[in-house]
This record gives C-alpha cells, structure tokens and sequence, in this order.
C-alpha cells in the first residue's frame, strides 16, 4: 500500500478529525506561551499534527498466507504459487548483480502481488464450497422426492428447488474459478522456467515484464470477479 492508498482510507480520515487537531492547537499555543515566534508556532504545531496523522495511516503488510485452513483444490492452488516465488526467488539469488537483477527483483515484488490475489480466490473459493456442504444438496434431493409424494406440499417443494438452484449457482462459481485459477498457475510455472533464461539475459526482459504484468493484472480480475458473489 503506497502513501496515496494509505491516505485515502477511512482509517485515514477518522485520524485527521479526531483529537490530533486539539494536539496540534495545543502544541501551537504552547510554542506560543513559551515565547517561540508565533509563526515558527503554527508551523511546529502544524507538524505535530501532521506526523501524528501520519503516524495513524494503514501500513502496507504482507497478507498471512496459511494454505492449510483452505481444503482442495484451493489448498493445491496456493501451495505450487508459495513454491513457485520460492523457485523465482532462488534464480534471483543466482543471478550476477546488475541491472537486470534488478528488473527480476522488480518481477518477484509483483508475482507476490499475484500470490496475495491467489490467497484471497483461493479463500473465496473455499468459502463457497463451505456454503455448498451447508446446504447440502444430497438432503435437499431427498426431501425433495419425499415431498413430491405428498399432496398440498407445492410451496414446500418451491422452497427446496430455489435451494438446490443456489447450489447449483455455486456450483457453476466454484468450477469457474478453480479452472480460471488452475490456467493462472500454469502462466506463472511458465514465467518462472523463463525467469532462468532472463536472468542470463537469454530472453527479452521487457516481454517477461510485460507478461508478469499481464498475469497479475487477470488475478486481480478473477479475485474482484468472484468477491462480487458476496453481494450477488
């Protein structure tokens, strides 16, 4: 999270109208009690509150990436991701310093940036799953054949079928984001084996970026396409 992220938030803004404008004023009058020039005061009371603003922003933190409180196929997802940045990094630490080491850092900071997005899909995807066992669609089928037995029973049988239509909804979700997620992890096998070649500079570094930037990029769509289930 840059500055300009950080300071667009609410947290941001609960900071900046909060009792950090009474610190400020406070230190100013202080400066001014003391004898301090009355515009050095505004100033350095200006700066007390400023900092402290600063001070309260978010900080920009690594996502805590635990594959094992997802179940499969999300767990094998996040897993070979972990182990692909493990690989890109060990060529990194391989390559000679210079200019195109750099550029491969650079490379590495954004194939993070894709395993983040990997974690939050996988995360969802679990998530839908879980609701999909919740509802249990093997109970709703048979109860569904017990009440088709039955007279009178239309609004029961209604309810049941709107049921099993929400799992199938979630059923569709699942699949479609866990074949999308499974192509995703095979561009990222597949730019890994290329770092090698960039790294001795056997490959064109700015098609290699390009394409990182490219996959990261269908990450960050993916994640924002199946965290609009949340309110779908």
């Amino acid at each position: 999270m840059g500055f300009r992220d950080g300071f667009y938030t609410p947290k941001t803004a609960r900071a900046i109208l909060s009792w950090r404008i009474l610190l400020g004023i406070g230190v100013t009058a202080l400066a001014i009690f003391l004898g301090l020039n009355p515009v050095l005061s505004v100033v350095f009371g200006a700066a007390t509150y400023g900092a402290s603003v600063v001070a309260a922003m978010p900080r920009n933190q690594r996502t805590r990436i635990d594959p094992f409180t997802v179940q499969e196929p999300w767990r094998q997802f996040v897993q070979s991701a972990q182990g692909a940045a493990v690989k890109l990094q060990q060529t990194i630490e391989a390559t000679g310093d210079g200019p195109v080491k750099e550029r491969m850092q650079a490379v590495r900071e954004k194939l993070e940036h894709g395993l983040d997005e990997t974690w939050q899909i996988a995360r969802r995807g679990h998530e839908i799953d879980q609701a999909i066992r919740r509802l249990d669609p093997t109970a709703l089928r048979s109860r569904l054949d017990t009440l088709h037995q039955q007279d009178d029973a239309d609004a029961s049988i209604a309810s049941v079928e709107s049921q099993l239509a929400s799992v199938d909804r979630l059923k569709e979700q699942s699949t479609r984001t866990s074949n999308r997620l499974r192509l995703a992890q095979t561009r990222v096998d597949e730019l890994v084996a290329r770092a090698a070649e960039v790294s001795i500079g056997a490959g064109d570094t700015d098609a290699y970026e390009h394409d990182v930037e490219d996959l990261v990029d269908e990450l960050e769509g993916l994640r924002l396409a199946v965290e609009e289930t949340r309110t779908a």
